[in-house]
């Protein structure tokens, strides 16, 4: 049993909309573990039943092996950072780190030399005696990690804490809250809606539908082995091609191609035959020109996008369309033919009808 234990969690409210579905998953002491999504899938109002906020009304929550349920939000002993900073805007930003400590009844000595020592951690000691509004967005967020560090919970919850930065500051403080993790060895649960946090900061991902757990895992697990077509596309920037197409004569066509499923499904091809299949490439994967061991396609170049250590191309073959990654001194011209391979073990499919992965099965 991990340290944090949900067990067939749910929330289903007053007026029957049912947010979160039997939400299983134990997480160790220790990990950084993100849930991840579109707006509306749960991930939120499952962090904010596992802080309190929010009643769970069905299933169980542990703390250590303790049913938590009826636990208020203090005695869970977790921390939470807001997407809105939640700072007093009345107080100093030495009275917000401390304004929790004070309330503890923490000797003043103490939460002096608390403050101080957080705030060097986090680039804060020369903005102490400065009042919110004269913070910039940054350094506002910090200060509401600081307030929830400063406390040493063994539990740190963060409901989208980057999304009002810009996006280097996103980047600074992605370094700067895994690198308080890493420091503190709090179990942190942080919820977003961008892949790349997820990707950057997780330990294990927990990837949210229509309030389902889709799959969990680590980030390369998530990346090269996803469960579905939904983690597949949401994971991976741009996200990974898709072509529908149904399994006749053990091939499958990509408009003027013809992709024979052999190299891939094995003696599983035959069983396939008819039904619906879905055909998944990164745009990452692909190779230029023809490669050994690889499916060699042909498709006319749409429009590039020039961005620096590479060059997005999309690509179209009659009503199907992709994106795939070239070195940026490889583009290809606007209408021209581009001809590419990509390695068997590169691919992936799903079935047609669950959308389920499909195992590969490689010819030896």
């Amino acid at each position: 049993m991990g340290y944090l234990s949900l067990k067939n969690v749910n929330k289903i409210y007053p007026n029957g909309f049912h947010a979160v579905h039997d939400f299983n998953l134990e997480i160790e002491k220790g990990e950084f573990i993100v849930f991840v999504g579109s707006s509306g899938c749960g991930k939120s109002t499952t962090l904010r039943m596992i802080a309190g906020l929010e009643e769970i009304s069905k299933g169980e929550f542990l703390i250590d092996g303790q049913r938590a349920n009826e636990l208020t939000p203090r005695q869970r002993g977790i921390a939470m950072v807001f997407q809105s900073y939640a700072l007093y805007p009345h107080m100093s930003v030495y009275d917000n780190l401390a304004f929790g400590l004070t309330l503890q009844g923490v000797d003043e000595d103490v939460i002096d030399e608390k403050v101080h020592r957080t705030a060097a951690v986090l680039g804060l000691t020369d903005y102490l005696d400065r009042m919110p509004r004269a913070l910039s967005g940054g350094q506002r967020q910090r200060v509401a990690v600081g307030r929830a560090i400063i406390r040493k919970v063994g539990v740190f919850l963060m409901d989208e804490p980057l999304s009002n930065l810009d996006a280097k500051q996103r980047v600074t403080m992605r370094s700067e809250i895994t690198q308080i993790h890493r420091e503190t060895g709090a179990t942190t649960i942080y919820v977003t809606h961008d892949q790349t946090e997820a990707m950057t900061m997780a330990d294990r991902i927990v990837v949210m539908k229509e309030g389902r757990i889709q799959q969990v895992g680590t980030p390369h697990e998530l990346y090269f082995h996803p469960a579905n077509v939904f983690v597949a596309g949401f994971i991976g920037e741009p996200p990974m091609n898709f072509v529908r197409g149904t399994v006749s004569g053990g091939c499958l066509f990509f408009g003027q191609n013809r992709l024979d499923l052999a190299p891939v499904l094995g003696s599983r091809t035959a069983a396939y035959e008819g039904r619906p299949l879905v055909f998944g490439f990164r745009p990452e994967s692909v190779q230029l020109g023809e490669q050994e061991n690889a499916y060699l396609l042909s498709c006319t170049v749409e429009l590039t996008e020039m961005l620096g250590d590479n060059t997005n191309v999309y690509i179209r073959s009659d009503s199907s369309q992709a994106i795939v990654k070239v070195d940026p001194h490889h583009t290809p011209e606007m209408d021209s033919q581009l001809l590419f391979s990509i390695p068997y073990e590169q691919v992936s499919l799903f079935d047609g009808e669950t959308e389920c992965a499909i195992p590969a099965e490689p010819i030896q």
